[in-house]
């Protein structure tokens, strides 16, 4: 293995000192929230999920990353006071959401200091893992060493299944509870976000029309060897960020032909509904086959994983108009997946009220299809139609990947940030039907 995978395991250790009691900070309301049971103002009565212990971080590590790299910024690497570096990010370092980020940057390693420290400071490691470009191969080294080697539960699925080809979720995570690795209730967690990590720092290819599992040693060969001529013998970036994890079952293609999954919703109860936004068109056009497979080969069996139950606006079966009733749903329902292929208008028109009601949200898009900046923020699942050759050897991993992006976001207790809640934050409460109602 690099000398840098094996360097800095002291200051690993050392940054995960504060750490070490909390495992999972979502169930930590903001600061002007009240009881656990109850928010402080309007007395929605929202209650706290009860703590969930992990031996992992909560958040993949690229989604961590960014606290080290805005230490880099804005402070040149130096240790920051922590009220002004979230000052500098133009976020509240009260929110859930920050004290989140903390926690899982520290779990990662690549920070010291808690949720409640004055100061947040880079580790050794962690400002070589958060380093320019430049650094190249050991900039990439340190992130794997942070992101699966010193994680126990994910260096023990990394050594498992490493240099093969990935078994079925399913299998993963019976290892991982056969080795106590993550308990029944976070094994899916545990897997999904190992194999996240794998995918963003290139550890996991296709070859053979299976998802393999590079080594370490493999992988930083291949990076030493893609030298581009404007870095100096040094690598420029990371792999191709491809959407690559692994769902419970096996592929199954629904399309043009097939008969989708019927997924409506039967009753006003939408407390366990996801609201699917998206592109439907005629029946035969492209836009049609689309949703379908989305909708039956991608996103429902994501869901089941979380036990959700998936809404399209065409399968509403409740009588009434159905404009009034997407917007029920765009407000009520506990998550909403957003795709925003083909660019369509009234996908976009239902994302900005959805944002209005700050709630939690997922996007997905067809590669090649652009990411408006407004929404480019946003948690997005980015899948490749292009052919059969390209969907069929990664849809269980796809699959994977919406269920983690869905369960980060639901995990998060504060209201969702967005463009329209950070210019105007009392927004929807002004019309009695805020998040919490």
């Amino acid at each position: 293995m690099s000398t840098v995978i094996d360097a800095g395991a002291e200051a690993v250790t050392e940054s995960r000192e504060d750490n070490d009691a909390t495992n999972d900070e979502a169930d930590i309301p903001d600061a002007d929230e009240g009881p656990a049971t109850t928010r402080a103002a309007g007395g929605t009565g929202r209650k706290r999920r009860t703590r969930t212990a992990r031996g992992f971080p909560a958040s993949s590590f690229i989604e961590a990353l960014p606290l080290a790299e805005a230490i880099q910024a804005f402070a040149a690497g130096q240790k920051i006071r922590r009220l002004t570096l979230f000052e500098q990010l133009g976020r509240s370092a009260e929110s859930g959401t920050s004290r989140q980020l903390v926690t899982n940057s520290n779990q990662y390693g690549l920070t010291k200091g808690n949720y409640t420290s004055e100061y947040i400071e880079l580790t050794e490691v962690g400002k070589l893992a958060s380093g320019d470009a430049s650094l190249g191969r050991a900039r990439h080294a340190a992130r794997l060493q942070l992101a699966i080697a010193k994680i126990a539960a994910f260096n023990a699925l990394y050594e498992q299944f490493k240099n093969n080809r990935l078994p079925a979720t399913s299998v993963m995570r019976d290892f991982a509870i056969e080795q106590s690795l993550a308990a029944e209730d976070t094994a899916d967690e545990c897997v999904e976000t190992f194999l996240a990590n794998a995918r963003d720092l290139g550890l996991l290819t296709n070859y053979a029309g299976a998802e393999r599992l590079l080594t370490f040693e493999i992988l930083l060969d291949e990076l030493s060897n893609a030298v581009p001529a404007t870095t100096g013998g040094q690598v420029s970036q990371t792999p191709h960020d491809v959407p690559v994890d692994v769902a419970k079952s096996s592929p199954r293609i629904v399309g043009p032909g097939s008969s989708p999954a019927q997924v409506v919703a039967e009753s006003s109860d939408l407390s366990n509904v996801c609201f699917l936004v998206t592109p439907i068109g005629y029946e035969g056009s492209e836009q049609r086959q689309h949703a379908d497979l989305m909708l039956g080969s991608l996103i429902e069996p994501a869901l089941a994983t979380l036990g959700m139950r998936l809404v399209r606006a065409d399968k509403i079966s409740t009588p009434g108009l159905i404009t009034s009733q997407v917007i029920d749903h765009l407000v009520r329902a506990p998550l909403v997946i957003a795709d925003l292929s083909f660019g369509n208008p009234n996908v976009f028109y239902e994302l900005a009220l959805r944002h209005a009601s700050r709630k939690p949200t997922v996007q997905v898009i067809r590669t090649g299809d652009p990411l408006p900046f407004d929404v480019g923020q946003f948690r997005t699942v980015t899948i490749d139609t292009t052919s059969i050759y390209t969907l069929v050897p990664q849809i269980d991993t796809y699959r994977a990947e919406i269920a983690r992006q869905c369960r980060s976001a639901m995990d998060e207790q504060n209201e969702a940030e967005t463009p329209l809640s950070r210019f105007y934050p009392t927004f929807w409460d002004q019309f009695g039907t805020g998040p919490g109602s």
